[in-house]
């Protein structure tokens, strides 16, 4: 690859050529006039198209809310997390940090855990000490994905401002978002300086810290010799209803002759 240099850079195909934007800089190769693929190339070339379709709509459903600066190599990182823990798998993405230098654990030694019931509960603790910081911002964003659509359905945020020499008593959030799809829940901590948020990166974190797939509903099956022993039941009721009508069938016809007056003989 070669660096771009001109005052117009671009990414993605222009013509034979393709650009790429990788750690702040931009870069071009040209295009090659065949591709040979063998089966399992093939494959995994639709492996990281399809991984990095859905990190692509995971990174837009949090880009507006985030205020921590991603590093430059996050795309590629989250593509490459999507591909180790599976397509279908995307609770192999919780952990994930878009600032690879600083995670939250920095923050909150004890970390904080989604509950069933869409409540993020961050547990009572002490919070450490850094120079020039006096308060910390923290920020959850909240979004729900639905990948098989392929759009945001939805996509919620809550803030609270701690401070550092404050006990701190623990806090519960409510983060399920209502609509369809898959839950995810990113946290973001940035130590502030008065009033502004520091610059150096080491206080600076932003991680995707809970995952929660749709509940889908359950269909309980009952076994097999229920189902046998129901279907006795019915036949043997069934049986006892038939012979019940055949016996008032035949009472009701031998009272009918009872009651029949006798023929009349006549001579001739």
């Amino acid at each position: 690859m070669a660096k771009q240099t001109s005052l117009f850079t671009f990414t993605g195909k222009a013509g034979n050529m393709i650009g790429y934007y990788r750690d702040g800089k931009h870069y071009f190769r040209s295009m090659p006039e065949s591709v040979r693929q063998t089966t399992a190339t093939r494959r995994a070339a639709q492996r990281f198209g399809a991984a990095s379709s859905k990190a692509r709509l995971i990174r837009g459903a949090f880009a507006n809310d985030l205020d921590v600066r991603c590093d430059g190599g996050h795309i590629n990182r989250l593509n490459k997390t999507i591909i180790k823990g599976g397509l279908r798998n995307t609770e192999a993405i919780a952990g994930f940090r878009f600032n690879q230098h600083t995670g939250t654990d920095r923050f909150f030694t004890v970390a904080p855990t989604l509950s069933e019931d869409g409540i993020l509960h961050i547990p009572p603790q002490a919070l450490p000490q850094f120079r020039g910081i006096s308060t910390l911002e923290v920020k959850v964003i909240a979004t729900r994905i639905h990948f098989g659509e392929r759009r945001v359905t939805g996509t919620e945020t809550a803030m609270i401002v701690l401070g550092t020499r404050e006990a701190f008593a623990g806090a519960a959030l409510n983060v399920d978002v209502p609509g369809k799809g898959t839950l995810i829940v990113a946290l973001q901590v940035r130590g502030m300086c008065g009033n502004r948020a520091s610059f150096n990166r080491k206080y600076l974190a932003a991680d995707i810290i809970a995952v929660q797939e749709p509940q889908t509903k359950q269909v309980f099956h009952k076994p097999e010799h229920q189902q046998q022993a129901m279907l006795h039941q019915r036949l043997q009721s069934l049986a006892g209803s038939a012979h019940a009508s055949t016996q008032q069938a035949t009472a009701a016809q031998r009272q009918k002759m009872a009651t029949a007056s006798p023929p009349v003989i006549q001579r001739e």
